[in-house]
């Protein structure tokens, strides 16, 4: 069958999504959800953005995040059955975004923002509930998780984010974002591991946006 892409208008999260799962996600139980499947990524894109000229310029920031393949078989200690997530944001605060990524293959599942307003940490903690959240969806339970991020694993081991950032008109979609994640925190119980990526041995976590 061949791969779909959906975009999604109206949603927990908006943009383009590489899976109906991950699209469900975002649109399932939210008022007036808007959601459209497209055959290719391209034309998915051109849907959500409109523009060609910003169509292009977002297919090569896709293609320029997309850290080179690593063959990490060579490493005994990784999880290769797991899924590992990363943010990334420009300044502090500032337009921040995350991912998530399959290690065994590097396929990205997930992808949300940028989102105005935002700190590392907070796409850190947003990354790892919505890697939960996706696993919980897909029936994977033991799947373990990992982040490289330990201010998210406190986080989510507290249920609660710590952040000092003000809550500004620029920045509530984002806060609205954190009030949903921790609500799904506090009402599901953690069965799948969390895990430290080593980066010092291992390298960059495969959800890497590249950018260091």
């Amino acid at each position: 069958m061949r791969k779909k892409f959906y975009v999604v208008w109206n949603g927990y999260a908006t943009g383009v999504f590489d899976s109906w799962e991950e699209c469900q996600l975002q649109t399932k139980g939210y008022p007036g959800a808007k959601y459209k499947s497209f055959d290719s990524q391209e034309a998915a894109v051109e849907a959500y953005r409109g523009d060609p000229a910003e169509q292009i310029e977002l297919l090569a920031s896709i293609a320029k995040h997309r850290p080179a393949p690593v063959n990490y078989e060579s490493f005994p200690d990784i999880r290769l059955d797991s899924l590992a997530v990363d943010a990334a944001c420009s300044k502090n605060p500032g337009p921040v975004e995350y991912q998530g990524v399959w290690v065994r293959t590097g396929e990205r599942i997930f992808h949300v923002g940028p989102i105005e307003g935002g700190t590392n940490n907070i796409g850190e903690y947003l990354a790892l509930v919505h890697g939960l959240a996706l696993l919980k969806s897909q029936g994977r339970p033991n799947t373990p998780i990992y982040t490289d991020s330990r201010t998210a694993r406190a986080w989510v081991r507290n249920r609660q984010p710590k952040t000092t950032l003000p809550r500004t008109p620029q920045n509530e979609r984002l806060f609205e974002m954190i009030e949903r994640a921790t609500a799904w925190l506090n009402a599901n119980p953690l069965t799948n591991p969390i895990l430290t990526w080593d980066t010092p041995a291992w390298g960059e976590i495969p959800a890497d946006f590249g950018r260091k």
